[in-house]
């Protein structure tokens, strides 16, 4: 059996939680289940019964990991649920999440959506002074550092730990009696709260709210805390205060078409993408194509803005596993076509303009082109609604090294020559940034210009200081 890697970053994970409600488990269920595009590794709820916390959490899909007997042994009128794609840590049980334990503060769940780039440092610190993990997550540091708080509860306690955090978290915390919501200073990770008659629901992304038809009310603040208990909802915000960073790569290709992130139509943004790609980066063509399914509304606006007519050249598979077996026969290209297929007779010797929302290192994009070209296609040019990727995430986003993005390596020209395109043509990363109507000053583009936010990891930033000089001075330019 192979592993069927996608050329793609990965989502990093989802969270959902639910307070006030005589159905919180299975409507958490639901939640996460709107969220599986965050993360497909595990899953997990905790619900409360108002006197004790109760878990179930495994590997693999929401829908596989839970049924009606699992559901039925979690009785509550409160819950927090978790999707999980490793950015840091190892896949196994262990990692799944919410992780529950009890302390001096009674029992505390918690989940997060994030990455704490200092967490390992602080985890040496830790276990030098005798402390036992049971996982490898930076998670868990925030969990212990909760426990070990002289705070007086766990809602003094959590924003004591995490004041002096670097990093993105929007985390969810659950005891016997509160649901508590956080989100760092920065807003990296988004976070939004909702209301479903009287119970009060918050999530990643608003698309969990219409699955249990909640109403969206409000993204929570960067630097706020929300506490959610017998006596209501009430905000604070007792972090200190930071330049925003709102992650533009939620609207590039993350988050769902139908969420509204960070104030924003995450559809609306991709159409626009697509609309601005067409006026900066023409072609001479017959018909545009999106790779999908997450280039199809920046297809759409290049469509629009363009006049070239959008058709469906490649069909898309969902019910491909997460593992395969390949006939002993070699098929070329197997793994991607295993994926999608063209559509011969709308591809036969037409002018092609591809269009994919990014390019990581190259190698999925080159057998698409090449099967696409095997399907008749006259030229092909690939647009691409986003810039060249040059720079790893520390934020939350599984990045590769950035000797393996291959924009931090390659010109433009050769990455087209790469992929075996006619053309190759990226959206400017002020287009981009027009596109998602987001303030500029408060959007992390550290992927695309290596301007990183906040400070990175010591060991990391001496590769990414190695890597700048050794870089080629044409990749700057180009963006």
């Amino acid at each position: 059996m192979t592993e069927l890697f996608e050329d793609k970053l990965h989502e990093e994970c989802g969270v959902f939680g639910i307070y006030g409600h005589p159905e919180a488990a299975r409507l958490t269920y639901l939640g996460v289940y709107a969220l599986q595009h965050r993360g497909q590794e595990s899953c997990g709820i905790v619900v409360s019964n108002g006197a004790r916390l109760h878990s179930e959490r495994d590997m693999g899909h929401v829908s596989e990991v839970f049924d009606q007997s699992r559901l039925d042994r979690l009785p509550g009128t409160s819950a927090i649920g978790h999707v999980r794609y490793s950015t840091a840590g190892e896949v196994s049980i262990r990692e799944c999440q919410p992780f529950l334990v009890a302390c001096q503060h009674g029992q505390i769940a918690i989940c997060h959506n994030g990455n704490l780039p200092f967490a390992r440092e602080e985890r040496k610190r830790l276990e030098r002074d005798g402390a036992i993990f049971s996982s490898t997550s930076d998670t868990e540091v925030v969990l212990h550092g909760v426990a070990r708080s002289r705070a007086a509860n766990a809602i003094e306690a959590i924003p004591e730990v995490l004041r002096n955090t670097e990093g993105a978290f929007s985390m969810l915390f659950l005891t016997p009696t509160e649901l508590i919501a956080i989100r760092d200073p920065r807003g990296f990770r988004p976070l939004a709260l909702g209301r479903l008659n009287d119970a009060w629901v918050i999530a990643s992304e608003t698309c969990a709210f219409d699955l249990i038809d909640a109403k969206y009310v409000r993204d929570v603040e960067p630097g706020e805390m929300i506490v959610i208990s017998e006596d209501g909802l009430r905000s604070t915000h007792p972090l200190p205060s930071q330049q925003h960073s709102m992650c533009i790569f939620e609207h590039v290709y993350f988050s769902r078409p139908d969420s509204i992130i960070f104030g924003q139509s995450v559809n609306r943004s991709r159409h626009r993408m697509g609309k601005r790609l067409a006026i900066e980066q023409p072609a001479d063509a017959d018909i545009v194509v999106p790779v999908p399914d997450s280039g199809v509304p920046a297809a759409i606006g290049y469509s629009a803005e363009s006049g070239l007519p959008f058709r469906f050249g490649l069909v898309r598979n969902h019910y491909v596993g997460r593992t395969f077996i390949e006939p002993k026969q070699s098929i070329r290209s197997f793994g991607v076509r295993i994926k999608l297929n063209p559509v011969r007779h709308l591809i036969e010797n037409k002018r092609i303009v591809l269009i994919d929302d990014s390019i990581v290192r190259g190698t999925t994009a080159k057998k698409i082109v090449r099967m696409v070209r095997e399907a008749g296609a006259r030229k092909i040019h690939v647009r691409i609604s986003c810039p060249p990727t040059v720079g790893p995430c520390y934020y939350g986003v599984d990045t590769p090294n950035k000797s393996e993005l291959i924009a931090a390596n390659m010109s433009v020209e050769e990455i087209r020559d790469f992929i075996e395109a006619d053309s190759l043509g990226y959206l400017s990363l002020d287009g981009m940034l027009a596109a998602t109507g987001l303030n500029p000053d408060e959007a992390c583009v550290a992927c695309w210009n290596e301007r990183y936010p906040t400070r990175i990891t010591n060991e990391a930033e001496t590769m990414h200081a190695r890597d700048q000089a050794a870089a080629p001075a044409r990749v700057a330019v180009e963006i």
